[in-house]
């Protein structure tokens, strides 16, 4: 694969038009619009990777978890330079590297194949703990999850353990657009309280809200990002 070669800088604003390039059955749009803030604030403004170091061991480690709305993840890493823009219209065709779910070996940037609920919570603690135990103490692991994927036990058993570990490199972010089937008394932010996370509740539509609670400091233990939206139509 090759790396894409901007020719245009594009903001928040162009992300709708490219997330339009993509056609076709199986779009998930709502699973899609729902992440595309929480998604842009974090390559625009707070993750330490780019087209040119993402190899580099040093760099932050994003993981899409809610891999089955992938549209709104390739809109942004094309608008970054990840990959080229001319791919956003094959999406979902056969010989297209962008599928209904992110391949790690063929999407540049994309860190895990996902799409599976309940997977990327557990791979990132366990991210996080390579990084540790490689003295690799600057980069931070991001993922992103939905509401509806803590009804998956994995996602528990990765938040039972990460308070107590300590994992203060580790950041989930929870897009809570009301799709999950089980309520959970006190919130999503008690849950992850309850095990020793730091935690904030914002609106998943407002920028500075999202990079402040991104960037809020929590030392020694891990940290959750609630964002709370209501999708958008398709």
């Amino acid at each position: 694969m090759t790396d894409a070669t901007l020719t245009h800088t594009y903001t928040h604003a162009d992300l709708p038009g490219l997330m339009g390039l993509m056609t076709g059955d199986e779009k998930h749009g709502p699973a899609a619009t729902s992440t595309l803030d929480v998604l842009w604030v974090l390559y625009d403004r707070v993750l330490r990777v780019s087209p040119e170091s993402r190899e580099d061991p040093g760099r932050d480690r994003f993981l899409l978890s809610k891999g089955h709305g992938p549209m709104a993840y390739y809109a942004v890493l094309a608008a970054k330079g990840f990959l080229p823009v001319e791919w956003l219209p094959g999406f979902g065709s056969y010989d297209s590297p962008l599928g209904h779910h992110p391949d790690r070996t063929l999407v540049p940037g994309a860190e895990i194949g996902s799409g599976s609920l309940g997977h990327g919570l557990p791979i990132a603690v366990g991210t996080a703990l390579g990084l540790r135990a490689q003295g690799l103490d600057e980069p931070r692991v991001w993922t992103l999850v939905g509401d509806a994927e803590l009804d998956e036990g994995s996602n528990h058993e990765a938040i039972a353990f990460a308070g107590p570990a300590g994992l203060d490199r580790l950041h989930t972010v929870v897009v809570d657009n009301s799709s999950a089937t089980y309520a959970r008394p006190g919130g999503i932010a008690a849950r992850f309280e309850a095990a020793g996370w730091s935690a904030l509740t914002v609106d998943g539509r407002d920028h500075e809200a999202l990079y402040a609670a991104f960037t809020a400091p929590h030392p020694g233990r891990p940290h959750v990002v609630v964002a709370r939206v209501e999708p958008k139509s398709a």
